[in-house]
């Protein structure tokens, strides 16, 4: 009778072999680092205050030479490695305030635990050029971050809150939030976002309260 080797020192029968491949799991997903930036698609909000978390995983993405390309659970991802460590980049496509369904789904998906869960978004609390790493938090009136917070049901996720500054007087929040940058401020986000994304790249390299110690 035939034998089919499918283990160092152990032979089984053709018939034998057949079962054991038939029943074997499916390759496990790797364990991966998710980092996730926070925006509206389309290109009516590209240069938005509100698109700064999605400006950040794009300078990522071309710092580590990565694509962006459709993804599952309405994003577009690029999947690479910093260092070590295999990092998913994503930009949910899902409009802002409906964010939390493409982070929560991903977070089941990849069994990505929540620390190991970076959420970058814009602050109309922190002054314009600002960063701050959190361990956790509430959304302090962000919708899109709320909309992770309800669907992960958890408030337990490291979070890059990165700072536009107040609305000037008279001007509504949904709109400031929504216009481009003033032309006085870009040379502000200009340094804003190559210094996000290398907070975002400690937080891989060196863990949450490095990284803290080294932006915040």
């Amino acid at each position: 009778m035939s034998r089919v080797r499918v283990a160092p020192g152990a032979l089984f029968t053709t018939a034998a072999a057949a079962q054991v491949i038939r029943y074997l799991p499916p390759n496990p997903i790797p364990a991966m680092k998710i980092i996730v930036g926070l925006g509206n698609p389309g290109f009516t909000y590209r240069r938005t205050r509100h698109n700064l978390g999605f400006m950040v995983v794009a300078a990522l993405a071309r710092h580590r030479d990565i694509r962006f390309r459709r993804g599952r659970f309405q994003s577009t991802q690029a999947e690479g490695r910093i260092g070590r460590e295999h990092v998913l980049l994503v930009r949910p496509q899902t409009f802002m305030n409906r964010s939390g369904a493409c982070v929560a789904a991903l977070a089941r998906h990849f069994d990505c635990p929540f620390e190991d869960l970076l959420v970058i978004c814009d602050d109309v609390n922190l002054d314009l050029g600002k960063l701050r790493l959190r361990r956790s938090g509430s959304a302090g009136g962000h919708k899109g971050l709320q909309s992770v917070i309800d669907h992960l049901r958890s408030r337990q996720f490291p979070r890059l809150r990165l700072g536009v500054g107040q609305p000037p007087e008279g001007i509504d929040m949904m709109s400031y939030v929504l216009s481009p940058f003033r032309r006085s401020d870009r040379p502000t986000v200009k340094d804003l976002i190559p210094r996000a994304a290398q907070a975002a790249e400690a937080w891989v390299y060196y863990g949450l309260d490095e990284a803290m110690n080294r932006f915040n």
